[in-house]
């Protein structure tokens, strides 16, 4: 994660609409990282993606595109073409799994 200033990045207040299903003060950035970017690249705007772009490298970002399953296609499909990546290499492209995510 970038820092500006000696700074660590806080998670603007005017982003809560985006995290409308989480306590959003209990939002950690270094813990919730992958949360957080997900999050933002799938229901965020044109200021959230500037402020992703601002606040962690693009191999922090590329990291979770090429990770995550939980980025819509097309969310996926614009870090794709941004990234320059294949879609062999991106989990959200591969096959779904039949068993749940948290089978309890």
């Amino acid at each position: 994660m970038k820092e500006r200033n000696g700074a660590a990045a806080v998670l603007p207040e005017s982003f809560r609409p985006f995290f409308w299903d989480v306590r959003f003060e209990e939002i950690d950035l270094n813990a919730h990282k992958t949360f957080v970017i997900e999050r933002l690249m799938n229901e965020g705007d044109h200021r959230a993606l500037l402020w992703l772009l601002r606040t962690f490298t693009a191999d922090e970002l590329r990291a979770v595109v090429v990770r995550s399953r939980r980025l819509t296609k097309k969310t996926a499909r614009f870090w794709q073409v941004y990234f320059g990546l294949d879609e062999v290499d991106m989990r959200c492209f591969g096959t779904s799994s039949t068993e749940p995510e948290f089978p309890f």
